[in-house]
Formats: C-alpha cells, structure tokens, sequence
C-alpha cells in the first residue's frame, strides 16, 4: 500500500512538473512574442522618422542640385547599392511574370515621385510638402481599392474624400485663393508614388520587401547612370556641405535603407499594429524642417496635418484590408 501512495505521488509530481515546464515554456514563448513586436514597432519608427527627412533633405539638395540631376543621382548611387546587395547575397532574378510590375513600380517610385516631388521643392516649403504628402496612404488604399476590386465600407470613402479636400483647401489657402506650381506637382507626385505604392505591395507577396524596392532600383540602372553622368554637376565636389548631405540621404537612406527597417518592422510587428506609426510621419517632417530647414511651424500646417492624419486613420480602419504605405 505504502509503495502504491509512493508511485501516485511520484506520478502527481511528475505531472506538476510537466504543467510547470508547459506554464513556464508558454510564458516564455509570450514574452519573446511581445520582444519581437517591439522590436518591430521600433523599427517602423526607424523607417517612419527616416521617410519623415525625405522633404527637408530634397529640399536642401535643390538648393544647390537641379532636380533632374538629383532624381538621377538618387536613382544611380541607391541603384548600385541595391546591386552590389543582390549579388553578395546572391538573390535569382525576379520571374518574368513579375518584371511588367516592376517596370510600373520603377517609373513611378523611382523616376517620376522623385523629379516631382524635387521641382516642388524649389517652390514650396518642406513642411508645406509634409501636409500634401499625408494623403499618400489614402491615394494608395484607392488605388489598391482598384487593383483588387475591394469593397471598402462607406466611410472609406467618405475619409478618402474629406482627406483629400482638406489638402486642397490647405494647399488653396496657402497659396492666396490659388494652386501654386509647387502644390500641383506635389499632387502629381502623390498620384504616381500612389500607383508605384500599389504594385509594390502587391510584389511584396513573392518577395520581401527590401527585395523588391532593390531590384526596382537595378531595373532603372539604365537609365539612372546616364542620366547621373550627364545632369551631375561639375563641381559637385565643391558643392555646400548641405546640399551634398541631402542628396546622400535621399540616396541612401529615403530610397533605399529606410525600405528595410520599415518593412522588417511590419514584419516583426505586424502590418495593422506598426503601419499606425505612419500616422506621426507629417509631425517628424515638421520638426526637421523647423530643424535643418529654418521653417516656421505655424498652427495653421500642424492643425492641417492633424485633420489630414484622422481621415487617414479612419480611411486605413475601415477599408477591407490594409497595405501601409510609405513615402519615400
């Protein structure tokens, strides 16, 4: 009798010891759940705070560097970086049936969003820009909307449209009653980076991200490298230190780096949870502007981005399905 009490007890340890194991296992298991979403909430606000320099650094370059030249050169030197990647890592060749996509996502992120978004640049002030900008994810949604014949609630719609009429009234009120050349070619650039957006999330379900935006950065290679060689300036060398910096990090860092933080993040984080992080992209603008730009911040540009920036959380809650977007 005593032995059987003996061999019940050791098999009622045993199975405390197995739940303790599976509690312990299980907490363990949460908790290097909740690091890794950390980790890539951190990171989105990497690649956010990066695309939020995009416009005071262009601005910069421009004042020094032609927007024809500075599209190119950004193109050429992210360009090559993306090669150089590719090849270490040694990355196959995207399939053909991609290549048509890429063409699209390359004309529209690479060129186009780019040169409009330097001539506008020349005219408007960065945290003008930042406002203009805070529209792209809803241009993008719709876009998306059209690509995959998604039916967006009603109030999609109705935040799409009162996003996009409050820049309009910003951009007219900042302009005295009138679109400024600088406004028209930041909406143009929205349209485009909408559309180049849109295709590029849709490669992103065959490849990673990184992987994407570096093979659309080769594609344009040529392309970007004789037009870099042609446009750059003579004595780029002997340019301003400002100037020079800017268009490094638009290079480096908005076409290119800010892409692996942003998409590792989402990743790490989930798209739903850390493409809010978006959300704050106008404000970091703002103050890198004030910063590195000598811009006045008014009350009037931030309660503007701020409306701007509710629609867009609105328009991204209550559409089907969610696929973030950056400005680059």
């Amino acid at each position: 009798m005593a032995a059987m009490c003996t061999e019940w007890a050791g098999y009622a340890n045993a199975d405390e010891a197995d739940n303790q194991t599976s509690m312990s296992s299980t907490t363990h298991v949460m908790a290097s759940h909740d690091r890794r979403e950390q980790l890539g909430l951190l990171l989105g606000f990497v690649g956010m705070a990066i695309f939020g320099g995009t416009l005071p650094a262009t601005r910069l370059a421009v004042s020094a560097i032609d927007p024809l030249a500075l599209t190119a050169l950004r193109a050429a030197i992210a360009g090559i970086c993306s090669l150089a990647l590719l090849i270490a890592l040694r990355r196959p060749l995207p399939p053909r049936a991609l290549w048509p996509q890429l063409v699209i996502a390359m004309i529209c992120v690479v060129v186009l969003f780019p040169l409009f978004m330097a001539w506008g640049m020349q005219t408007v002030d960065a945290s003008h820009g930042g406002v203009v900008l805070g529209v792209l994810p809803i241009a993008t949604a719709l876009v998306a909307v059209a690509i995959t014949h998604e039916r967006p609630r009603p109030l999609f719609w109705i935040a799409s449209l009162a996003g996009a009429a409050l820049v309009i009234a910003f951009a007219l009120r900042q302009g005295g009653g009138a679109m400024s050349s600088g406004d028209l070619l930041l909406f143009a650039a929205v349209a485009v980076s909408a559309i180049g957006y849109a295709f590029s999330g849709r490669l992103t379900s065959g490849m990673p991200g990184w992987e994407v935006i570096s093979w659309v950065l080769v594609i344009a290679l040529p392309l970007s490298i004789p037009a870099a060689w042609l446009t750059m300036p003579a004595d780029i060398m002997r340019l301003p230190t400002g100037p020079l910096l800017g268009l490094l990090y638009v290079a480096l860092f908005s076409q290119w780096i800010g892409f692996f933080a942003w998409n590792a993040g989402m990743a790490m984080g989930g798209i739903a949870r850390v493409s809010q992080v978006q959300l704050l992209q106008p404000f970091v603008t703002f103050a890198l502007a004030a910063y590195f730009n000598d811009e006045s911040i008014t009350w009037q540009i931030v309660a503007f981005a701020a409306a701007v920036v509710a629609t867009v959380a609105i328009s991204t809650r209550t559409r089907g399905r969610v696929t973030p977007v950056v400005e680059s």
